[in-house]
């Protein structure tokens, strides 16, 4: 049997409620202060500290007052329970969200700081943050007197059906799992799919892969797909990679002093535009005897792949300014053509043959047609 409630219960369970709550707010305070000396330092560790108790221990010094306050007025033992439980869940759901928090944002922290892990990729944080909220969830439910045993088990009976309908789904989660632990892509690598699909990868979550093409448009491709298809990675096994630009100069032209000054273009490229290797070694190589000039490549070290796009248009304009100042001739392609008239009739075009009107010179003999050039 309970007594009867005084003013002086209520009181302290006032004294108590606002002693818990001024609490907090003090604390709250505090830890504010303390994180804004925790983000000048470099560690990083501090922040996520101060970060998980500034939550917490407010809550605790409410949740305490609360209780304290619960104590002191005379509650039936029922009633002193169901208080005393709802505060623990309370405080149980504050600490599972306060430490998916954390926890997520750690697990973020080190796929940051660690090349070749997927730094940006949201599969990993939402995967963590899915199983604290869980295990959470599943605590709360213990402390209220709930048994999950049976839960557990219609769970397990009830993922066998949700995974049968949802194959593709769960196809695409471990494609992405693999996808990141094979460590074949990663956010911010340009890639290339066999489809024509290509770009940086933004993200990789627990469905899909989001790209970002050159256009600046963002590719959605699932993870089971990309799995599947041929790809090739401009990133991997390094960043760096050489260019290839075809150039060819007429067949009179000093090809040691073509070498010369386009090597000196090189150089002055290689200096001045953003993106280029000035310690990567260029290459001149003479290959082919073309129809109207000598054709040779020129291999050039770019930092990324979109670097390669301004570094040959810089690379064409000054070398093709510098030929010109040196004399050094760019054949267009030609072609020479040579009709003869046989013995088809005056006028008759042979089959497939297209008439081409010719004026006849002096220096023509009877029955023949000048050859003619085609530039």
């Amino acid at each position: 049997m309970t007594r009867a409630l005084t003013l002086d219960d209520l009181t302290l369970a006032g004294i108590a409620l606002i002693s818990g709550l001024l609490a907090g707010f003090l604390l709250r305070l505090l830890l504010r202060w303390l994180g804004k000396h925790a983000s000048r330092t470099r560690w990083s560790g501090d922040d996520m500290i101060v970060d998980a108790v500034r939550t917490v221990i407010p809550w605790s010094a409410i949740i305490a007052g609360a209780a304290s306050a619960a104590a002191v007025l005379p509650l039936t033992g029922s009633v002193q329970h169901h208080v005393n439980q709802s505060l623990q869940v309370l405080l149980i759901f504050v600490v599972t969200v306060t430490a998916a928090r954390v926890i997520a944002g750690l697990v973020r922290a080190v796929t940051n700081s660690r090349s070749g892990v997927a730094g940006s990729a949201t599969i990993f944080v939402n995967i963590t943050r899915i199983l604290v909220l869980a295990i959470g969830f599943l605590v709360m439910l213990q402390t209220l007197g709930i048994s999950i045993a049976p839960m557990l088990t219609a769970l397990g009976v009830g993922g066998l059906a949700v995974a049968l309908a949802l194959q593709d789904t769960l196809a695409n989660l471990f494609a992405g799992i693999h996808i990141l632990a094979s460590k074949t892509v990663q956010p911010g690598d340009y890639i290339k799919l066999s489809s024509g699909e290509e770009g940086y990868v933004e993200d990789i979550n627990w469905r899909q892969t989001t790209v970002r093409a050159l256009s600046n448009n963002l590719v959605v491709i699932p993870n089971g797909q990309l799995a599947k298809t041929n790809m090739t990675n401009f990133m991997r096994p390094e960043q760096e990679l050489t260019i290839l630009v075809q150039v060819g100069v007429g067949y009179d032209s000093d090809l040691e002093h073509v070498e010369e000054v386009t090597m000196e273009v090189i150089a002055e490229v290689m200096n001045d535009i953003t993106g280029a290797l000035p310690e990567h070694e260029p290459a001149i190589r003479f290959h082919t005897f073309g129809d109207s000039r000598i054709g040779f490549t020129v291999i050039l070290g770019v930092g990324e792949f979109s670097d390669q796009f301004r570094i040959k248009h810089e690379f064409i304009k000054r070398l093709h300014k510098r030929y010109r100042q040196e004399g050094i001739r760019i054949p267009a392609p030609t072609r020479t053509v040579a009709l003869h008239q046989g013995s088809l009739p005056h006028g008759a075009v042979p089959q497939g043959a297209v008439a081409i009107p010719q004026q006849r010179t002096p220096e023509a003999e009877p029955g023949e047609v000048p050859a003619t050039r085609l530039d």
